[in-house]
Protein backbone atom coordinates (compact mmCIF):
# COMPACT_ATOMS: atom_id res chain seq x y z
CA UNK A 1 0.00 0.00 0.00
CA UNK A 2 2.81 2.39 0.90
CA UNK A 3 4.55 1.74 -2.44
CA UNK A 4 1.36 2.61 -4.34
CA UNK A 5 0.92 5.87 -2.39
CA UNK A 6 4.52 6.78 -3.10
CA UNK A 7 4.05 5.97 -6.78
CA UNK A 8 0.94 8.16 -6.98
CA UNK A 9 2.75 11.01 -5.25
CA UNK A 10 5.65 10.89 -7.67
CA UNK A 11 3.21 10.77 -10.57
CA UNK A 12 2.03 14.24 -9.52
CA UNK A 13 5.58 15.53 -9.78
CA UNK A 14 6.01 13.94 -13.22
CA UNK A 15 2.81 15.65 -14.40
CA UNK A 16 3.96 18.95 -12.91
CA UNK A 17 7.30 18.57 -14.67
CA UNK A 18 5.62 18.06 -18.05
CA UNK A 19 3.42 21.12 -17.55
CA UNK A 20 6.29 23.35 -16.44
CA UNK A 21 8.47 22.19 -19.33
CA UNK A 22 5.67 22.89 -21.80
CA UNK A 23 4.85 26.33 -20.39
CA UNK A 24 8.48 27.44 -20.32
CA UNK A 25 9.31 26.10 -23.77
CA UNK A 26 6.26 27.51 -25.57
CA UNK A 27 5.79 30.75 -23.65
CA UNK A 28 7.33 32.96 -26.36
CA UNK A 29 6.11 30.98 -29.35
CA UNK A 30 3.76 33.66 -30.67
CA UNK A 31 0.62 33.03 -32.74
CA UNK A 32 0.37 29.35 -33.60
CA UNK A 33 -2.02 26.98 -35.33
CA UNK A 34 -2.43 23.39 -34.17
CA UNK A 35 -2.85 20.79 -36.92
CA UNK A 36 -4.34 17.36 -36.26
CA UNK A 37 -4.78 14.34 -38.50
CA UNK A 38 -4.06 10.66 -38.92
CA UNK A 39 -0.58 9.26 -38.41
CA UNK A 40 -1.46 6.68 -41.09
CA UNK A 41 -1.95 9.09 -44.00
CA UNK A 42 1.61 9.07 -45.24
CA UNK A 43 3.57 10.62 -48.10
CA UNK A 44 1.56 10.19 -51.31
CA UNK A 45 -1.78 10.81 -49.62
CA UNK A 46 -3.64 13.85 -50.92
CA UNK A 47 -4.19 14.91 -47.32
CA UNK A 48 -0.48 14.65 -46.43
CA UNK A 49 0.24 16.95 -49.38
CA UNK A 50 -2.55 19.32 -48.35
CA UNK A 51 -1.26 19.44 -44.75
CA UNK A 52 2.21 20.29 -46.03
CA UNK A 53 0.82 23.08 -48.22
CA UNK A 54 -1.43 24.49 -45.50
CA UNK A 55 1.44 24.58 -43.00
CA UNK A 56 3.80 26.20 -45.51
CA UNK A 57 1.29 28.98 -46.13
CA UNK A 58 0.69 29.48 -42.40
CA UNK A 59 4.41 29.52 -41.67
CA UNK A 60 5.15 32.03 -44.41
CA UNK A 61 2.37 34.25 -43.00
CA UNK A 62 4.00 34.28 -39.57
CA UNK A 63 2.12 31.51 -37.78
CA UNK A 64 3.94 28.74 -35.96
CA UNK A 65 2.56 25.25 -36.53
CA UNK A 66 2.00 22.77 -33.70
CA UNK A 67 1.40 19.06 -34.29
CA UNK A 68 1.54 15.84 -32.34
CA UNK A 69 5.05 15.35 -33.71
CA UNK A 70 4.48 11.95 -35.27
CA UNK A 71 4.21 10.59 -38.83
CA UNK A 72 1.44 11.06 -41.38
CA UNK A 73 -0.49 14.34 -41.33
CA UNK A 74 1.64 15.53 -38.42
CA UNK A 75 4.82 15.03 -40.40
CA UNK A 76 3.33 16.74 -43.44
CA UNK A 77 2.41 19.81 -41.40
CA UNK A 78 5.77 20.01 -39.63
CA UNK A 79 7.54 19.56 -42.95
CA UNK A 80 5.54 22.33 -44.59
CA UNK A 81 6.24 24.73 -41.73
CA UNK A 82 9.91 23.94 -41.25
CA UNK A 83 12.16 26.41 -43.06
CA UNK A 84 9.32 28.64 -44.22
CA UNK A 85 9.70 31.42 -41.68
CA UNK A 86 7.99 30.21 -38.51
CA UNK A 87 8.69 27.59 -35.88
CA UNK A 88 7.61 24.00 -36.35
CA UNK A 89 6.56 22.44 -33.06
CA UNK A 90 6.07 18.76 -32.26
CA UNK A 91 4.34 17.69 -29.05
CA UNK A 92 5.23 14.03 -29.05
CA UNK A 93 3.65 11.31 -26.93
CA UNK A 94 5.16 8.04 -25.74
CA UNK A 95 3.05 5.25 -27.27
CA UNK A 96 3.65 1.53 -27.82
CA UNK A 97 2.85 1.83 -31.56
CA UNK A 98 2.73 4.39 -34.38
CA UNK A 99 4.35 7.33 -32.61
CA UNK A 100 7.91 8.31 -33.43
CA UNK A 101 9.10 11.91 -33.73
CA UNK A 102 9.32 13.20 -37.29
CA UNK A 103 12.47 15.08 -38.29
CA UNK A 104 10.84 18.42 -39.14
CA UNK A 105 10.59 19.89 -35.65
CA UNK A 106 12.31 23.10 -34.53
CA UNK A 107 10.86 22.60 -31.05
CA UNK A 108 10.28 19.08 -29.81
CA UNK A 109 8.68 18.06 -26.52
CA UNK A 110 7.77 14.56 -25.41
CA UNK A 111 4.87 13.85 -23.07
CA UNK A 112 3.90 10.82 -21.07
CA UNK A 113 0.41 12.09 -20.25
CA UNK A 114 -2.19 12.83 -22.89
CA UNK A 115 -3.96 15.49 -20.84
CA UNK A 116 -0.78 17.54 -20.30
CA UNK A 117 -0.07 17.38 -24.03
CA UNK A 118 -3.65 18.30 -24.92
CA UNK A 119 -3.43 21.35 -22.69
CA UNK A 120 -0.42 22.58 -24.69
CA UNK A 121 -2.24 22.02 -27.97
CA UNK A 122 -5.09 24.30 -27.00
CA UNK A 123 -3.33 26.82 -24.76
CA UNK A 124 -0.93 28.06 -27.44
CA UNK A 125 -3.20 27.86 -30.50
CA UNK A 126 -5.21 30.60 -32.14
CA UNK A 127 -6.88 28.01 -34.40
CA UNK A 128 -7.24 24.26 -34.94
CA UNK A 129 -7.04 22.63 -38.36
CA UNK A 130 -8.45 19.10 -38.35
CA UNK A 131 -7.45 16.82 -41.22
CA UNK A 132 -8.92 13.35 -41.71
CA UNK A 133 -8.02 11.05 -38.87
CA UNK A 134 -9.15 8.41 -36.44
CA UNK A 135 -10.20 8.27 -32.80
CA UNK A 136 -7.42 10.55 -31.57
CA UNK A 137 -8.25 13.22 -34.14
CA UNK A 138 -11.94 13.08 -33.28
CA UNK A 139 -11.08 13.29 -29.60
CA UNK A 140 -9.20 16.57 -30.17
CA UNK A 141 -11.98 17.91 -32.41
CA UNK A 142 -14.83 17.29 -29.99
CA UNK A 143 -12.85 18.42 -26.97
CA UNK A 144 -12.17 21.76 -28.69
CA UNK A 145 -15.84 22.11 -29.63
CA UNK A 146 -16.85 21.35 -26.04
CA UNK A 147 -14.38 23.88 -24.58
CA UNK A 148 -15.67 26.62 -26.86
CA UNK A 149 -19.33 25.62 -26.37
CA UNK A 150 -18.97 25.77 -22.59
CA UNK A 151 -16.91 28.98 -22.74
CA UNK A 152 -13.93 27.40 -21.02
CA UNK A 153 -11.82 28.94 -23.77
CA UNK A 154 -12.37 31.86 -26.14
CA UNK A 155 -14.02 31.08 -29.45
CA UNK A 156 -11.44 30.36 -32.13
CA UNK A 157 -11.48 28.78 -35.59
CA UNK A 158 -11.97 25.02 -35.68
CA UNK A 159 -11.44 24.13 -39.32
CA UNK A 160 -12.23 20.73 -40.81
CA UNK A 161 -10.19 20.07 -43.94
CA UNK A 162 -11.71 17.79 -46.56
CA UNK A 163 -15.47 18.02 -47.00
CA UNK A 164 -15.73 14.57 -48.56
CA UNK A 165 -14.18 12.94 -45.50
CA UNK A 166 -16.24 14.88 -42.95
CA UNK A 167 -19.53 14.86 -44.88
CA UNK A 168 -21.09 11.85 -43.17
CA UNK A 169 -20.21 13.03 -39.67
CA UNK A 170 -21.60 16.51 -40.33
CA UNK A 171 -24.83 15.08 -41.73
CA UNK A 172 -25.17 12.91 -38.62
CA UNK A 173 -24.58 15.94 -36.36
CA UNK A 174 -27.24 17.90 -38.22
CA UNK A 175 -29.71 15.02 -38.39
CA UNK A 176 -29.25 13.43 -34.97
CA UNK A 177 -27.65 15.92 -32.58
CA UNK A 178 -29.61 18.89 -33.87
CA UNK A 179 -32.69 16.82 -34.66
CA UNK A 180 -32.90 15.60 -31.07
CA UNK A 181 -32.09 19.10 -29.79
CA UNK A 182 -28.86 17.94 -28.16
CA UNK A 183 -27.25 21.01 -29.73
CA UNK A 184 -28.71 24.17 -31.22
CA UNK A 185 -28.35 25.87 -34.62
CA UNK A 186 -25.77 28.36 -33.38
CA UNK A 187 -23.48 25.55 -32.24
CA UNK A 188 -23.23 24.28 -35.80
CA UNK A 189 -21.26 27.45 -36.47
CA UNK A 190 -18.48 26.49 -34.06
CA UNK A 191 -16.63 24.77 -36.91
CA UNK A 192 -16.11 25.36 -40.61
CA UNK A 193 -15.28 23.04 -43.51
CA UNK A 194 -12.79 23.81 -46.27
CA UNK A 195 -11.18 22.07 -49.21
CA UNK A 196 -8.40 24.47 -50.21
CA UNK A 197 -5.21 25.48 -48.35
CA UNK A 198 -5.80 29.19 -48.99
CA UNK A 199 -9.18 28.93 -47.25
CA UNK A 200 -7.42 27.86 -44.06
CA UNK A 201 -5.04 30.82 -44.22
CA UNK A 202 -7.89 33.24 -44.91
CA UNK A 203 -9.84 32.09 -41.85
CA UNK A 204 -6.82 32.08 -39.55
CA UNK A 205 -5.50 35.44 -40.74
CA UNK A 206 -8.91 37.09 -40.37
CA UNK A 207 -9.35 35.72 -36.86
CA UNK A 208 -5.85 36.79 -35.85
CA UNK A 209 -6.41 40.30 -37.20
CA UNK A 210 -9.70 40.62 -35.34
CA UNK A 211 -8.24 39.45 -32.03
CA UNK A 212 -4.98 41.39 -32.18
CA UNK A 213 -4.72 44.74 -30.48
CA UNK A 214 -2.16 47.48 -30.86
CA UNK A 215 -0.46 48.01 -27.53
CA UNK A 216 0.96 51.49 -26.90
CA UNK A 217 0.59 52.31 -30.55
CA UNK A 218 3.42 50.08 -31.72
CA UNK A 219 3.56 46.62 -30.21
CA UNK A 220 1.09 44.04 -31.51
CA UNK A 221 -0.06 41.51 -29.00
CA UNK A 222 -1.80 38.29 -30.02
CA UNK A 223 -4.33 36.30 -28.07
CA UNK A 224 -4.29 32.54 -28.01
CA UNK A 225 -7.59 30.85 -27.36
CA UNK A 226 -6.58 30.99 -23.71
CA UNK A 227 -7.91 29.13 -20.70
CA UNK A 228 -9.57 31.26 -18.00
CA UNK A 229 -8.55 28.91 -15.20
CA UNK A 230 -4.90 29.44 -16.09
Amino acid sequence: MEDMRTSETWRIFRIQSELVDGFETLHDLGPAVTVFGSSRLAVGSEYYTAAETVAAKLSAAGFAVITGGGPGIMEGANKGCCGNGSQSVGLNIALPTEQFPNKYQDISLTFRYFFARKLMFVKYAIAYVIFPGGFGTLDELFEALTLVQTEKIRKFPIILYGSEYWKGMIEWIQDKMLGYECINEAELELFSVVDKPYEVLDIVAKHHKNTTKVVRGERRKYKSCGMPEL
